[in-house]
């Protein structure tokens, strides 16, 4: 019974192992019957870490339009390998990301209606930042849209 369960829940979407883990110890499953499980899951190809992670990366890019720095970290936090995160980042082309971001911070910079270039530039970089955008290339692109 759990092992169709555990195929129904990684057939929906793809998964990261440790989330199959966690659900097969939430059926009340031991840790032999659930490497055995996840062993099965791998040579089926159910579970692939490369296939999410680039899911993944993709998929809160182009949705949630966050910057590399959080996918890497929300990958981490999900048990992902380096080579997995470097896999999955690479489904995000340089262009489209600087667009994605000039996008952001053009479309921000209208709804905050600061006077201030100071101040502006200040909440701009705050609000890319925390999106996940790395900071170099933040700052290149406010200058860009506000010079000093």
């Amino acid at each position: 019974m759990a092992r169709q369960k555990i195929r129904r829940y990684c057939a929906y979407q793809e998964r990261a192992h440790r989330e199959v883990r966690n659900k097969l110890y939430e059926y009340g499953l031991y840790s032999d019957q659930v490497n055995e499980i996840i062993t099965e899951l791998i040579a089926e190809g159910f579970l692939n870490e490369e296939r999410f992670a680039r899911a993944f990366a993709g998929g809160k890019f182009r949705m949630k339009k966050w910057g590399r720095v959080k996918i890497t970290h929300a990958l981490e936090a999900k048990g992902l390998s380096p080579n997995c995160i470097r896999l999955g980042l690479q489904e995000i082309e340089d262009d489209t990301y600087r667009s994605t971001l000039r996008d952001l911070l053009a479309a921000k910079v209208q709804e905050l209606g600061e006077d201030n270039p100071f101040r502006l530039r200040d909440r701009l970089s705050a609000f890319a930042i925390r999106k996940g955008y790395e900071p170099d290339l933040v700052w290149q692109e406010i200058y860009a849209i506000i010079p000093k």
